[in-house]
């Protein structure tokens, strides 16, 4: 049985709390943000923000952004300012209303009885990671919605991280940033955070799996739509006539690389995915997906799909073929790169907290992605949740201790340094 910290009762009861409230976000959504409930949290986090003393606290009503700051203890005032960032919505993936939270103390290794009525049951057998918890208390589901672990076990561990430090001026620490964002899950990647209000130019974002790993590489990603406009005309006499827009989508299809598709890639291997198709004979649209570390690589790719929908206009004429490239997001590496002391103080951190760091090239994307190309650096801590999007989703509570911990040391390690 692992040895329960002074953050324990903390960060178990900010997770239960957190986790109750629905905060879901709509990928099909238009407003901002794209559920009106990811307000109920913000505005929870606003006032416990407010309640604990934090500085320039701000919920931003036509965003949903919540920011706020810890300012410096070091006798002279500096140390490197840094942020925190994590996210407040939860998958559309799973059901995420009425989530019933719940501890299990002292995993013992086997099956977990989630729901006895519906006969829910959580084995090893299928989520091996499991047996990396034993003797450590977990918060679980009651096997009929996600947790939403993903990511409001990071939000428990960074409001007990400031609650700690305001608690206790006497821990030396520079300037901290703080920014709690909606519809991350649905691409929203902190695209309405405000740099400026933020203030801090470097920060860390928390999510993802894995207690002890951080992500300094992600993918580039595009999404691509093909619209083909079609012609039709009776089968009899359609000769030299008809323009089927369905087989031209499957033309294109066609041309994708039958290997580089998701089931067939891993590490740092780029794809292509579709996601979408709807067809008939007078219209059609495919979208797809396109992803890869190497920056040149993945221009590649995007260039080969100009390529395709120039043979495909060729044949059946310029105005009957539209394409579409959309960015989504970039590799933060080429961003975090330039500032090595960032990760440099985080495996630090890490190492500080009693673990050793490992990572490894993000098949996808987050928030840091689109803030690092904005112009703020910034890889991401994993905030140790298990299984997210999904009914076995659960959360070891020593991780988020952990994760507290972290950003203990962290905090001092910045507050050593110079700002410039």
């Amino acid at each position: 049985m692992q040895e329960r910290t002074i953050f324990y009762e903390k960060v178990k009861e900010r997770l239960i709390r957190y986790a109750k409230v629905d905060t879901q976000s709509d990928r099909y959504g238009k407003d901002t943000p794209t559920t009106q409930k990811q307000f109920d949290l913000a505005r929870m986090l606003f006032d416990e923000l407010n309640a604990i003393g934090a500085g320039e606290v701000r919920l931003d009503e036509s965003t949903c952004v919540v920011t706020a700051k810890l300012g410096s203890t070091m006798p002279d005032g500096g140390g490197k300012p840094f942020g925190l960032v994590t996210h407040m919505d939860t998958a559309p993936d799973a059901p995420g209303t009425n989530v019933k939270p719940w501890v299990l103390e002292a995993y013992d290794g086997g099956d977990i009885l989630l729901n006895a009525e519906r006969g829910i049951v959580m084995s090893p057998k299928e989520f091996p990671n499991l047996l990396n918890y034993v003797g450590q208390d977990l918060i679980l589901t009651d096997g009929t919605t996600l947790l939403g672990g993903d990511d409001k076990a990071a939000i428990a561990s960074v409001m007990t991280f400031a609650e700690h430090c305001l608690a206790h001026p006497e821990i030396p620490h520079g300037p901290v940033s703080l920014a709690f964002t909606p519809d991350e899950e649905v691409g929203g990647l902190a695209k309405d955070l405000d740099l400026d209000r933020f203030g801090a130019k470097v920060a860390y974002t928390l999510d993802g799996d894995h207690l002890g790993f951080y992500m300094d590489e992600t993918f580039n990603a595009s999404e691509a739509t093909l619209e083909i406009k079609g012609l039709s005309v009776h089968p009899a006499t359609a000769k030299g006539i008809m323009v089927n827009a369905a087989d031209v989508a499957g033309e294109f299809l066609a041309m994708l690389p039958r290997f580089e598709k998701p089931r067939y890639t891993a590490g740092r291997e780029g794809f292509f995915h579709v996601i979408a198709v709807n067809a008939d004979v007078e219209r059609a649209k495919v979208v797809l997906i396109i992803r890869d570390h190497d920056r040149i690589r993945f221009e590649h790719r995007e260039a080969y799909l100009e390529k395709c929908a120039d043979a495909l206009r060729a044949e059946y004429g310029a105005d009957r073929i539209s394409l579409t490239i959309e960015q989504s997001y970039r590799n933060m590496k080429e961003y975090v790169g330039r500032e090595p002391y960032l990760i440099e103080n985080l495996t630090e951190a890490i190492r500080m907290a009693g673990l050793e760091p490992k990572t490894e090239p993000f098949r996808g994307g987050t928030d840091g992605s689109a803030l690092s190309e904005r112009g703020l650096p910034c890889p991401n801590l994993s905030a140790g949740y298990e299984n997210a999007h999904g009914r076995f989703e659960y959360v070891p509570i020593p991780s988020m201790e952990k994760n507290v911990e972290i950003l203990l040391h962290l905090a001092a390690l910045f507050g050593s340094l110079q700002d410039e």
